[in-house]
């Protein structure tokens, strides 16, 4: 072992250590600035009790389901199904995953009370302490996903003595936990979050006529504790998942296209530089008062595109050293990095109503509700078109650059080796791009701590810009979320093809085979049943929210005229109950599909399955993130004053298609992301009892 491969692991896993050193700054930096009155103290005391109580009950109902997961993987490891890491490997991956959202929700519910705070003296004050904010949480997920992958790396080689291609394999199973911990996370934050807002909006706006955060609504404490337990904790266990999927999927490719140690290191290296490069750009982000819109996103683009050229340079300067046969691998990662600055581009163009899409959907509001929903949807799958593309052109410039000068199975190998090189590239800067989307719950939940405390008109026009800019920026991170997702799923599926053709799978997968076409087409289907099971669920827990608070309008005296106080807990407690309820069903799909399609159709059938479920899963999350964050920067442009203003027939229109839209964009949307990779990643640890007894004999 020469000194290069001693010294490396270590150095990945001092950068992991540098952007938790960093995020620990910044948490300590915002926790210092003032809360404000002693009405917005009070608030915001009560939705960081609401998030912490849902979390707690949240992990105890998953630790239920990773302890019994782990007793399985024990018993599949001593049976020989399994390698004696995998079970470990899966919790710390559950743990990190989970810890990751922890975390993030801790500094969001701070940030949100010195957010309102820092808007009363400015836009740019309160701008700085949302993104302060979500630099935590960007941060800390790829600070400890990187801590992650480089300690378990660092044990199997240095502990255990296992050689490259034997540490990848182990590695490539941990990402099962990560991803059910982000599945639950996001499934059961989206159910809660939507719930609560779909409730206090179709009541307290539609029905009571009063403002969105009015605190006699009782369901205002429970819709601003889901922003964080949804698009906080939720989505930080969402993309610390897609993160190390990422990187250990290319590994894996790493070792088989035969590039070695070197080949495996590369994207844990990348990803370094990209941890150092984000903390640079954070610096960049800062504005002007009264900024429109545009100028907006314009400083958070500073801060992004600044960190992609440092993260473009400093890979180059890796690649060329570390692989100089096989340079040309470089452009795979540039090619990663401008699909996802092009496909944040255009889901900003689709969403932000700065653009001609938005503000069309808002005009369509003059006909009423329906024509609203149509022009949404519409809106939503006209918008995948140039995201798939972005992302086919991508694969074919990664694949093609990365085999140049090789033919047959080494053209093949290396192709993919750079596909997996371009999804790395694609999150690289995720500590910034993460930063720019993290901090949007922080900042609606200022514009709701604003409303409810009384805050001068001002404050909540600054904070409503902010929260219009963090739609914008959610709704390009979901779409970065998901490019990056489709590129990580294509990786994955080549390794599942590995690992069953190297357990001795004679493997068919010409489309004319039947077990391939019925795994298409259950592939296909998996991501419409899932957003139908998560949506039901969102409907079903609104529902009795809805009911809950027309009964508080009714029989608390009082409340109507702001003479007596919502109990806000009842609210908080239904989410929470009809959340950790609902999401076990959607979880349960994602696990058993493809260990339940493996025993009947095989691991033909399980490659289709994959295959579909990724085509289909792709362009519905698309679609549903953009539609549903068209519709709600629809509506808060008609709340601008545009087209009515608030209270007008137009705004209840789009009330109406937000309220549409929120389980679209915050529950099903982004969690068909999480699941197209969970069904990849339970097929590799289960890949052996498909081999060994799937079929029924018939395939």
């Amino acid at each position: 072992m020469n000194n290069f491969e001693k010294i490396a692991p270590v150095a990945v896993f001092l950068c992991a250590v540098l952007a938790l050193v960093f995020a620990c700054a910044k948490f300590y930096a915002v926790k210092r600035k003032p809360e404000g009155t002693d009405t917005m103290k009070a608030i915001g005391e009560k939705i960081r009790k609401g998030a912490m109580a849902y979390l707690k009950r949240q992990y105890k109902t998953v630790g239920i389901f990773f302890a019994v997961m782990f007793v399985l993987l024990i018993v599949l490891a001593f049976t020989g199904f399994l390698t004696p890491y995998v079970p470990f490997a899966f919790l710390s991956g559950g743990f990190f995953s989970g810890l990751s959202g922890f975390i993030g929700m801790k500094i969001a519910t701070y940030a949100n009370t010195r957010t309102a705070n820092g808007a009363r003296e400015g836009l740019n004050k309160g701008l700085k302490i949302a993104f302060s904010s979500g630099s935590v949480m960007g941060l800390t997920v790829v600070g400890l996903g990187l801590l992650d992958i480089s300690a378990w790396f660092m044990i199997l080689k240095f502990g255990f003595k296992l050689d490259v291609n034997d540490i990848m394999a182990a590695m490539l199973t941990f990402g099962m936990g990560a991803s059910s911990m982000a599945l639950f996370a996001r499934v059961g934050g989206g159910i809660f979050t939507k719930a609560a807002d779909v409730g206090a909006d179709l009541v307290g706006k539609v029905e009571a006529g009063i403002p969105e955060d009015d605190p006699r609504n009782p369901a205002c404490i429970a819709d601003n504790v889901g922003d964080n337990v949804g698009d906080v904790a939720g989505m930080g266990a969402d993309l610390y998942e897609s993160y190390v999927g990422s990187i250990i999927s290319c590994g894996a490719l790493a070792t088989a296209a035969g590039l070695g140690f070197n080949g495996v290191l590369v994207p844990m290296l990348i990803a370094a530089i990209g941890i150092i490069s984000s903390i640079i750009g954070t610096f960049f982000v800062s504005t002007k008062e009264n900024a429109t819109q545009k100028s907006l996103l314009g400083s958070l683009r500073r801060g992004t595109y600044a960190s992609a050229v440092l993260s473009a340079i400093g890979s180059a300067i890796l690649i060329f050293t570390l692989l100089p046969e096989n340079s040309n691998v470089f452009w795979a990662v540039i090619s990663g990095l401008l699909a996802g600055v092009l496909i944040g581009f255009f889901t900003e163009y689709y969403t932000s109503d700065s653009y001609k899409p938005t503000k069309k959907l808002a005009a369509s509001s003059e006909t009423g509700s329906a024509t609203i929903i149509i022009d949404g949807i519409a809106l939503g799958m006209a918008s995948t078109a140039i995201p798939v593309i972005i992302i086919g052109i991508s694969v074919i410039i990664s694949y093609f650059t990365s085999g140049a000068g090789y033919t047959g199975e080494e053209l093949f190998t290396h192709g993919l080796y750079g596909v997996g090189l371009s999804a790395v590239g694609m999150l690289s800067t995720l500590g910034i791009t993460l930063a720019t989307d993290a901090y949007g719950p922080v900042a609606d939940n200022a514009g709701g701590i604003a409303e409810m405390s009384g805050l001068p008109e001002v404050v909540r026009e600054r904070t409503d810009a902010l929260d219009s800019l963090g739609n914008t920026t959610a709704a390009t991170g979901k779409g970065f979320a998901i490019g990056s997702a489709a590129l990580t799923a294509l990786a994955l599926i080549v390794s599942y093809t590995d690992k069953v053709t190297g357990l001795g799978a004679d493997l068919n997968l010409s489309i004319t085979n039947p077990a391939v076409l019925i795994g298409l087409f259950v592939g296909a289907m998996l991501p419409f049943l899932f957003s139908a099971m998560t949506m039901q669920a969102v409907g079903r827990a609104a529902q009795k929210i809805v009911v809950e608070v027309r009964r508080q309008f009714r029989e608390i005296k009082g409340l109507m005229q702001g003479k007596a106080e919502a109990d806000y807990e009842t609210c908080v407690d239904i989410c929470t109950k009809s959340s950790l309820k609902e999401m076990i069903l959607p979880a349960a799909l994602g696990i058993l599909a493809p260990i339940v399609v493996g025993l009947i159709l095989g691991a033909d059938g399980v490659v289709g399955m994959l295959a579909g479920a990724l085509v289909s899963g792709f362009v519905l999350a698309i679609m549903m993130a953009n539609s549903g964050g068209s519709w709600d920067n629809a509506k808060k442009y008609i709340e601008a004053g545009n087209y009515g203003g608030k209270g007008s027939e137009n705004h209840k229109a789009a009330v109406v298609g937000d309220t549409v839209g929120d389980p679209f964009k915050d529950t099903s949307g982004p969690s068909v992301n999480i699941l197209i990779k969970l069904l990849s990643m339970v097929s590799i640890v289960f890949a052996t009892i498909v081999v060994t007894y799937g079929g029924m004999g018939l395939f």
